[in-house]
């Protein structure tokens, strides 16, 4: 890579670092001294969580190809709560992200890359569009496991490529169905977010794709049939 190039490169991270840090972050533990908020704070940490808030936001604006402000949802802070008693994994609610310290307690195995992938999803929810709420909520959690997918934190309980019962089943089933499509066309998954931005209907595969979202989940499934 010439000098030039590589000044440009350096120039374009700069640019997304200082972008995602005029964003606030914030984490706090509410677990205390329980199991779950001992090991966050001994395996993970409150300086961790903040470096991945940030790196979590610039990978979602890339993947979204959401490289200017106008792009994106006008977000001016993101909060992560590490709470005490929590029933399931994590959700996202108003910019608010809050795992269970429970979960991350009674994880068996790298709890620090499992919160990584978790938070990598969550913060999906804080950027993508929702077709104004008229989205599938599986398409919702497919494209957050989409971007959690390519970040390259995939536990080892997700599906194979190929399974699953519907398209719009939701977390790896989409993700994996909305990876193939992205193989159709590079930065289908970007457009199909953009498109959501003020509404959602199913002929968005065929705008994007030529084809219905059933034939391509057909086809989909065809290919790694066995």
């Amino acid at each position: 890579m010439s000098a030039h190039m590589l000044f440009l490169a350096m120039l374009v991270i700069l640019s997304s670092s200082m972008q995602s840090l005029a964003v606030e972050y914030t984490v706090t533990n509410n677990a205390g001294n329980t199991t779950g908020g001992a090991r966050f704070s001994s395996e993970i940490g409150i300086p961790y969580s903040h470096r991945t808030l940030i790196a979590s936001t610039s990978f979602t604006w890339k993947v979204f190809h959401q490289n200017a402000p106008g792009d994106r949802k006008s977000v001016k802070k993101v909060s992560l709560f590490i709470e005490k008693n929590m029933e399931g994994i994590s959700y996202e609610s108003n910019d608010e992200i809050h795992m269970s310290a429970t979960y991350l307690g009674g994880f068996s195995g790298n709890v620090k890359r499992e919160f990584t992938g978790v938070l990598y999803h969550e913060m999906v929810h804080v950027w993508q569009w929702n077709g104004d709420g008229q989205a599938p909520r599986g398409l919702i959690e497919g494209i957050a496991d989409f971007v959690r997918l390519r970040s390259g934190y995939v536990p080892g309980h997700w599906v194979g490529p190929g399974q699953g019962d519907r398209w719009d089943q939701g977390f790896d089933i989409t993700a994996r169905f909305l990876d193939y499509c992205n193989g159709l066309k590079n930065g289908f998954v970007a457009e199909l977010n953009k498109k959501m931005r003020t509404g959602y209907s199913d002929n968005y595969f065929v705008d994007l794709l030529d084809k219905s979202v059933d034939q391509l989940w057909k086809d989909y499934k065809a290919k790694y049939a066995t």
